[in-house]
């Protein structure tokens, strides 16, 4: 009887300990169950801007390019390079779009989480953040790279793609199976640890001096969010790269 009473103490305690949050949230109630709002309602407002700036950018091309058609042409070379660099001259085009979309939302994504801008808006609970300083955002925007450098894999090699796997012996099999883990693991906890961090060093200030004092940091903040973007693109390119040169 004592057991089980303690049994249950602990699972009570464990529950205490899951429901503890850093911060207050704003959720929805949606029927009978509560909805955390704070990401959705920042990640549509990512997606407006991206959707905004596509429409602007693709509207009255020439020939000569202006100043913004350059900008835009700028840009689109750079992620071209940046593919190219990491997957090859020969099998780098295809993949131009996908290492173009694992960039730009998580660009947009980290700058937006800059405190001014949020100050704009007001919540009845919580404050709005960047999308990427939540752990489930980072895992769901790194989902798609394992499934693209598996279909590259695939696409390349056939079912004998999963030989490498037992290569170089069958004895590095969890090994060669968890490596691929912990690529998902790097994409997605590196860019949440790092957003985190970076608000959670320009909000402190801000709460404590005048809103002027900290925007130095803000600045830096929003290099390291871009460098952030970089490097989840540029690691998605190299684990697709490795797998079209038959790297393991």
């Amino acid at each position: 009887m004592y057991s089980a009473q303690s049994s249950i103490s602990k699972l009570t305690n464990l529950c205490e300990i899951s429901s503890v949050e850093v911060g207050q949230h704003f959720y929805w109630q949606i029927g009978g169950f509560q909805v955390y709002a704070q990401v959705p309602i920042t990640f549509r407002i990512v997606i407006a801007i991206l959707l905004g700036s596509a429409t602007l950018a693709t509207q009255n091309l020439q020939t000569i390019p202006t100043s913004g058609q350059n900008f835009v042409e700028y840009i689109l070379e750079f992620i071209r390079d940046l593919t190219r660099t990491q997957i090859g001259e020969e099998e780098y085009r295809p993949w131009v779009p996908f290492i173009g979309t694992m960039f730009f939302p998580t660009f947009v994504s980290n700058w937006s989480g800059a405190p001014l801008f949020w100050r704009i808006f007001e919540l009845p609970h919580g404050e709005l953040a960047a999308p990427t300083n939540d752990i489930n955002t980072t895992v769901a925007s790194a989902l798609p790279t394992p499934v693209a450098y598996f279909y590259a894999g695939l696409r390349k090699k056939g079912l004998s793609y999963s030989g490498k796997y037992i290569q170089p012996t069958p004895i590095l099999l969890p090994i060669n199976i968890l490596e691929d883990f912990t690529k998902l693991l790097s994409l997605s906890f590196r860019l949440f640890g790092n957003i985190l961090a970076d608000e959670l060093v320009v909000v402190v200030p801000i709460s404590l001096v005048p809103l002027v004092v900290p925007i130095p940091m803000m600045f830096s903040g929003l290099f390291t969010s871009a460098i952030q973007a970089l490097i989840s693109a540029t690691l998605a390119a190299a684990y697709i790269g490795e797998l079209m040169e038959g790297h393991h």
